[in-house]
């Protein structure tokens, strides 16, 4: 397969800014590169720590006068936003690809969902309900408000560069937050489009631009946004190990933080599942996005009956996966993100081997005379007794662990018994079994599917896990409660001073 070289990558990626009306400050702190052929575009510039603070300063007084547009009002500024995904769908997935190294109908998807939660929080500016509740005194009415909460600040992954900011920022803004953001600093070009876009709504609509501010950089300006009070809120998406560390920092200003963090994710295949269904949307998850999703499938719990003949389905298949260039539409698995990701890959596999693990697809490396600097990987199938300690743990990188089981409590332990909890499903014709899996006793993640994979979630409902996946919920249903601060109000609207729980005093 030929690979595009750098220098078209490069500019692909300046005449797609050129169009969006970005400039890219260069420089030497940062460097945007394309995992398709793991060499550099050009130099960027950081964000001094002096920048940062005045982002956030900037951020917060904006906040004092946005938090009282009404939310309606603040919702057209994201339909707007929408509208502009809209007419530049195209240059942004292109900017996903070349800095992430998504296949093109897995970019269009990620642009897709920016779009999808545009148009959910325009519904919600006019849906931020609050309740009345009956009071145990007469004449006297008790009620819960919701408010807008502060400037919330977003840290997001290399691996959705733009959906996971938009998920967070959509919301946000129709709650009446400010946004500070702090991108993965291996996709900064994605990053500075998508703050362009916003720039361009905010100023159509004739809001103020410090509504939301963009801070380029690595580690350093992640710990601003953890240990600034004027902060409220630190939604950060990535490792266990970076929520480890974002998490308490910002509880001991007793701040708020969501987390997004990892996922060791199972699907248990029953003995009465349809391997026609279950087979493809196993390869799907386990291989989509070169294994690096949060919610990619890693650990696959088959019965006992059906193993080998599911195993030969994957095998088949995965033996027939187009790996490569993913600008071209055959592609289906794309690159790795890095050379660390490839090693770490190699060492999970040598892991698994020397813990009895048996690799039966995968596992080696392509195009690497095409593309040197490139980490080109077979998705990998292993087959493995018992959950060893490598199985327990997550590796960003597409490696599908096979176990086997008799009983469905069994098959249910060995998804509960990792220390992540975000996304699972069961493949099953038998309706108790699927109740089963969802029930309080079945699946303890925050995603529990039945007859569907692990990845692709919907925007409508809430997304997030529990353990170590750091039980934070973006996106749909509730979730927007994350970015409020409730009020609880009792008015008395009697003659009498009636004090609750018949408490006399006076």
């Amino acid at each position: 397969m030929t690979l595009p070289t750098t220098d078209a990558l490069r500019r692909r990626a300046l005449d797609i800014l050129t169009r969006l009306d970005v400039t890219p400050e260069q420089g030497d702190d940062l460097h945007a590169r394309s995992p398709i052929t793991g060499e550099h575009l050009f130099g960027l510039r950081a964000a001094t720590p002096a920048e940062a603070d005045e982002a956030i300063a900037a951020a917060h007084e904006a906040f004092l006068s946005w938090r009282t547009v009404p939310a309606p009002r603040r919702g057209e500024v994201v339909r707007r936003l929408g509208e502009l995904l809209r007419e530049h769908k195209n240059d942004l997935a292109d900017l996903v690809t070349i800095e992430a190294g998504k296949i093109r109908s897995e970019a269009l998807g990620e642009v897709q969902e920016m779009i999808d939660i545009c148009e959910f929080a325009v519904g919600l500016s006019r849906q931020l309900y609050g309740r009345t509740i009956a009071s145990e005194r007469p004449g006297h009415r008790l009620s819960e408000t919701w408010h807008p909460l502060g400037v919330v600040g977003v840290i997001s992954a290399f691996n959705f560069p733009a959906a996971v900011w938009a998920w967070n920022t959509a919301v946000a803004l129709v709650c009446g937050d400010t946004v500070v953001w702090k991108p993965s600093e291996l996709t900064p070009l994605t990053s500075l489009a998508c703050d362009r876009l916003l720039a361009a709504a905010t100023g159509q609509s004739g809001v103020p631009r410090d509504v939301h501010r963009l801070l380029l950089g690595e580690r350093a300006i992640g710990e601003r946004l953890a240990d600034d009070r004027r902060v409220a809120l630190v939604s950060a998406t990535g490792s266990v190990r970076m929520g480890s560390q974002v998490g308490p920092r910002v509880a001991a200003r007793f701040g708020r933080s969501l987390l997004e963090l990892g996922g060791n994710n199972a699907a248990v295949v029953t003995a009465s599942a349809d391997l026609d269904l279950a087979a493809p949307a196993i390869v799907f998850a386990a291989a989509g996005t070169a294994g690096q999703r949060c919610t990619t499938l890693r650990r696959l719990i088959v019965h006992a009956d059906i193993a080998d003949a599911l195993i030969d389905r994957l095998t088949t298949a995965y033996g027939k996966l187009p790996i490569g260039d993913p600008f071209d539409d055959t592609t289906l698995v794309g690159p790795l993100i890095s050379e660390q990701a490839h090693d770490a890959m190699r060492q999970a596999l040598s892991a698994a081997q020397s813990e009895g693990g048996t690799v039966l697809a995968g596992g080696g490396r392509r195009l690497a005379d095409a593309a040197p600097a490139a980490r080109y990987a077979e998705p990998a199938i292993v087959r493995i007794d018992g959950q060893s300690g490598i199985v327990r743990q997550e590796t960003f990188a597409p490696i599908l662990y096979v176990q086997t089981y008799r009983t469905l409590n069994e098959a249910i332990a060995l998804n509960n018994d990792v220390p992540q909890g975000l996304s699972s499903s069961i493949f099953t014709r038998d309706l108790r079994e699927a109740e089963r899996f969802q029930a309080a006793d079945g699946s303890d993640c925050g995603i529990v599917n039945v007859n569907i994979g692990t990845s692709g979630a919907e925007i409508g409902g809430a997304f997030g896990g529990e353990k170590e996946t750091g039980g934070g919920r973006e996106s749909g249903s509730d979730s927007w409660r994350a970015y409020m601060r409730r009020t609880t109000s009792t008015v008395n609207y009697s003659d009498q001073l009636t004090l609750a729980q018949n408490v006399s005093f006076l």
